[in-house]
């Protein structure tokens, strides 16, 4: 009986230590340099349903249903979508644009399973008609996800859908 006990004592203790170490935090980001304007640039980027030309995930589930509140380009936007295993259901929200400089959005994650993150698009002149789009997002990871994520490489797995994307981006905006 009691090595049962210690048994469940020490699996208990392992989780708590795991909790502890495990990281908090997590950001993953990418940039790529458009051979256009930063206005031009900015204007097509602040349009959430843009992202349905470039987004990654739309191509992984171009069936998804969507739907829109509120005016594209301003604060207080949302964009929901619902979609098959690859993308699953969540919001975006437009929370601060500030003009030719960077749309804060709020990511919101029902399912497969539930998150929120902060996502961030940025804009900076490189040299006359070029820009850098950095595109990222943050987030906070609560426990035990934190305890998964010492297992999940989030910036390998989720980078290279933002390559992807922004690769699509920089092709539709340099035609």
């Amino acid at each position: 009986m009691y090595i049962i006990l210690y048994i469940i004592i020490g699996f208990l203790a392992i989780l708590v230590l795991l909790a502890l170490i495990a990281p908090k935090n997590y950001q993953v980001h990418r940039s790529i340099v458009i051979n256009k304007p930063l206005p031009e640039v900015f204007q097509y980027l602040k349009h959430i349903k843009n992202q349905d030309n470039w987004s990654p995930w739309k191509k992984k589930d171009p069936n998804m249903k969507q739907e829109f509140v509120g005016n594209d380009g301003e604060v207080g936007f949302i964009a929901k979508w619902d979609g098959n295993k690859e993308v699953g259901l969540g919001e975006q929200e437009i929370m601060n644009i500030v003009e030719n400089d960077r749309l804060e959005a709020r990511l919101r994650f029902f399912k497969p399973w539930k998150s929120e993150s902060d996502a961030v698009t940025r804009v900076e002149e490189v040299e006359g008609e070029q820009t850098k789009v950095t595109w990222g997002f943050s987030g906070i990871n609560k426990v035990p996800a934190n305890i998964f994520m010492m297992l999940y490489n989030v910036d390998k797995h989720v980078g290279k859908d933002f390559e992807e994307g922004l690769a699509s981006l920089k092709d539709i905006l340099e035609r």
